[in-house]
């Protein structure tokens, strides 16, 4: 009997662990239409969601067609040119071409050795490899992000305490915000 309820118990733990994240996801993506149709007052369910997707991809399209960079430029150089604004909009755009486009900040990823004596190590990416114009020919920028959580740290950490990674940054991303559970397998 003892076996049995042993069984029963292990089933629904393994099916909890298939269906909350399913569950979770799906209910992360009706609220998100739920509230982008509530904006728009559109009659049709997720119509307001393909229409901001085809807005940005449009947007996208314009971006990388030759004619629109100057326009571009002319607006960035105009937007960093109000002090309140300029930090906020340049932070934003810095943090996602970090993540997209030709731009990439963490495809690069390396171990860094935090403390030698106790052989602790921490993954990060880096995100800059050339300090010389603050006199730090021999150091690097290096970011930590969090487990479970939308933050990190960044540190100046020298060069020999850096060790390149052989995985995808995607890979080691993956694995420092599951907290190290996901493995460095690519999904």
């Amino acid at each position: 009997m003892r076996k049995l309820i042993g069984k029963i118990v292990r089933y629904f733990f393994n099916g909890t662990l298939f269906i909350v994240p399913l569950v979770a996801t799906g209910y992360f993506i009706v609220q998100a239409f739920k509230w982008l149709d509530s904006r728009l007052d559109l009659p049709y369910p997720g119509v307001g969601f393909a229409i901001i997707l085809g807005a940005i991809t449009l947007f996208g399209y314009f971006t990388s067609n030759f004619a629109f960079q100057a326009f571009s430029n002319w607006f960035d150089h105009f937007i960093n040119r109000i002090p309140l604004v300029k930090l906020i909009y340049s932070s934003v755009k810095d943090l996602l071409a970090a993540f997209v486009g030709d731009k990439r900040k963490f495809d690069k990823p390396v171990l860094v050795t935090i403390n030698r004596e106790n052989t602790i190590h921490r993954i990060g990416f880096i995100t800059q490899s050339d300090l010389a114009e603050i006199g730090l020919q021999d150091m690097v920028v290096v970011y930590f992000p969090q487990s479970y959580a939308f933050a990190g740290d960044h540190f100046l950490v020298s060069k020999e305490n850096i060790k390149p990674l052989n995985i995808s940054g995607s890979a080691a991303m993956k694995f420092i915000v599951s907290g190290g559970i996901s493995g460095f397998k690519e999904a």
